[in-house]
């Protein structure tokens, strides 16, 4: 077991603090509400899952964060202490390790990782190996571990290197492009690193890395490309030496942002009103998937297109769940987790998108903005997040939903399938808690400049009266 692991308690309960129980992963602060114990609580209770699910193998990966292989090495002794195969895929984006459970038949999968959030956080995301693993059952592991109700038994540890394969199947869904291609791509220190340069390097064209050697600290910005802050060393590379586009990535490779060749920030609803188009034409009707979060745009466009648009709860396991409840072929959320089943498997891997939008743009005779330029040119505000006590988060959703519907009655339409949505014939806006950070996420949509006004002074106004404050950028 790792050293400062304790091996007097591994096989008494455990308690979690209550907050790194989310509802689709496991994650928190480190040294504070997460340490290594969790870890070794999280594969043994895990392992005691699968096991009593029949299964014997599960597959572990880790990011770069410093304190990732420690956790990483006790997740697996868990793991063997269940009586488990724990075979280790080692450091690298979460999508290699989502890969690794389909490639190896494997029965689950854990991830250590942090995602995007800053430094000082880690996590664990877990799926079995046709379902994804949130809500009741991330509070079962809590259960198991608390009451020290896990299966025991002498396992074992495998060592494997998926690189290879991993990426052989990524380019065998790349369509070919001409050797003129110029593109960037901004791996932010993050975990996708190492998998960019050896796929990059086996390309076409001329290609730009940023920041691709792996570091835990972030020195150069923090590794989320939702926040146009975070995507300006890009715009900037791809502005400046005429490339055709921009890749970014998170920190653990699961979502992706994009710049297109004017260094404009192309919404991941618009991208995947790009995916859709190609789809669509193979299959008429099928029904794609977009978070609640989503412009309308995007909606519309499914239905022009021939397709079922269907609004969903933000969050990877729920999309990922909600996919395969109606067979989707395509899902996807703003935050930049897109979902193809059409060809890959299902899960969330940015450097898979990437690969489908160099389909998509050489395949056109054109930059990308041509594959967008048909839609409608609404005017939107990005993700704004208000910083709020993490224990009070989904009350306050909740006190302002009250407040709503006490305010609004005529000329507006309700939705609550994940915080509140508040429509009206000329735009909408949403606030729901994040899942993974201590905040509140609201956006903003509308026709004109004067509705956007409008919907942003309604939001301001609500917001005051749970207490906060909400800044829109200029």
């Amino acid at each position: 077991m790792p050293s400062q692991l304790n091996t007097a308690n591994a096989g008494k309960g455990h308690i979690f603090n209550p907050e790194i129980l989310r509802e689709y992963d496991i994650r928190g602060r480190v040294g504070e509400s997460l340490n290594v114990e969790d870890a070794y609580a999280v594969g043994r209770s895990f392992g005691t899952l699968v096991k009593r699910r029949g299964g014997s193998q599960v597959c572990v990966g880790y990011d770069g964060r410093e304190t990732s292989p420690e956790y990483a090495a006790a997740v697996i002794q868990g793991l063997v202490d269940t009586g488990l195969i724990a075979e280790n895929v080692g450091r690298g984006p979460s999508p290699m390790l989502y890969f690794a459970v389909k490639d190896h038949m494997a029965d689950g999968g854990i991830m250590v990782t942090g995602s995007h959030n800053p430094a000082e956080y880690n996590g664990f995301k877990m799926t079995l190996q046709s379902t994804p693993v949130f809500g009741e059952m991330i509070q079962e592991l809590g259960y198991i571990a608390s009451h020290g109700d896990y299966e025991s038994g002498e396992g074992s540890v495998r060592e494997t290197d998926v690189v290879e394969n991993y990426i052989a199947r990524l380019l065998r869904d790349f369509d070919g492009a001409p050797d003129t291609i110029k593109i960037a791509w901004d791996c932010g220190n993050g975990a996708t690193g190492d998998i960019v340069k050896q796929l990059t390097a086996q390309l076409p064209g001329e290609h730009i890395l940023l920041y691709e050697d792996i570091d835990g600290t972030f020195p150069n910005h923090h590794p989320d490309p939702t926040v146009d802050e975070n995507l300006q060393d890009l715009i900037k590379v791809v502005t400046e030496q005429n490339c055709d586009f921009g890749i970014a990535f998170d920190g653990d490779g699961d979502r992706i942002g994009v710049v297109d060749e004017q260094g404009r920030v192309l919404r991941c609803d618009m991208l995947l009103a790009i995916y859709a188009r190609e789809i669509l034409e193979e299959r008429k009707g099928a029904p794609i998937i977009g978070d609640i979060k989503c412009s309308q745009v995007l909606f519309d466009e499914i239905e022009r297109l021939g397709g079922q648009p269907i609004m969903w709860k933000t969050g990877h396991s729920l999309i990922k769940d909600k996919m395969a409840q109606t067979r989707a072929p395509l899902a996807g959320e703003l935050s930049g987790h897109i979902f193809f089943g059409d060809k890959w498997y299902g899960f969330d891997d940015a450097t898979y998108c990437a690969i489908r939008l160099m389909n998509e743009v050489y395949s056109e005779e054109g930059p990308l903005s041509r594959l967008t330029d048909h839609l409608p040119q609404l005017h939107n505000t990005p993700e704004v997040r208000i910083e709020v006590e993490e224990s009070e988060k989904f009350a306050l959703v909740e006190k302002l939903i009250e407040t709503v519907k006490a305010d609004y009655q005529e000329g507006f339409a309700i939705s609550e399938i994940d915080g509140i949505r508040v429509s009206n014939e000329h735009g909408w806006w949403l606030l729901r808690a994040s899942n993974t950070q201590n905040v509140l996420v609201t956006r903003v949509e509308a026709n004109s400049l004067e509705a956007l006004e409008e919907l942003k002074n309604m939001v301001s106004t609500e917001v005051q009266k749970i207490g906060y404050g909400v800044s829109f950028p200029k």
